[in-house]
């Protein structure tokens, strides 16, 4: 677990780092395949490219959420299976938008739902599945992102309806703690 933390850690400060393409330069948008594999509820390969939701964190592989009858289950599963059933169920078209320093691609995406085309991470992030990146400093990445996490928590959406330690607070205080 503490090497999946780490690694987490990582991409954590590599989203924050991420360098956003020149408007010249921008990519051509990508539709993700359904032989892509899942890595968090963030991050997947597709093929020889490994892709991250910019502005999302997920929960965190390994850590534990406790369900009101004490249940407990993985965070980062629930938040994995949440991406998985997302991406199952529409078609996905991504937009590349920078690149981290692990060579991660950072998209955007939006998946097609009902004829409706809906911002993946607004959709996990809404539902309580995900969460609002941040810089190292604590900084939303995106505001949007923000807001659907203050709403799905105040309507204790998903994951808000147990009791679990938030990624993005617990990514902060293990950077906290390695550079004491």
């Amino acid at each position: 677990m503490k090497r999946a933390s780490l690694a987490v850690l990582a991409a954590f400060r590599l989203c924050a780092s991420a360098q956003a393409q020149d408007a010249s330069e921008s990519a051509v948008p990508l539709a993700v395949s359904k032989s892509a594999q899942l890595l968090t509820g963030d991050t997947w390969r597709d093929g020889d490219h490994l892709f991250r939701l910019y502005g999302v964190q997920s929960c965190l592989r390994g850590t534990s959420a406790e369900e009101p009858n004490g249940n407990k289950i993985d965070c980062g599963n629930t938040s994995l299976a949440h991406l998985a059933a997302l991406f199952d169920s529409a078609a996905v078209t991504c937009q590349p938008i920078g690149h981290a320093l692990d060579k991660a691609v950072f998209v955007v995406c939006g998946a097609q739902l009902n004829g409706e085309t809906i911002d993946v991470g607004t959709a996990l992030i809404a539902t309580g599945y995900a969460f609002a990146a941040t810089t190292a400093k604590g900084k939303a990445v995106n505001e949007n992102y923000l807001v659907a996490e203050i709403n799905a928590k105040m309507k204790r959406a998903g994951l808000w309806g147990t009791t679990f330690q938030h990624p993005v607070q617990l990514l902060l205080s293990q950077g906290l703690e390695k550079q004491q």
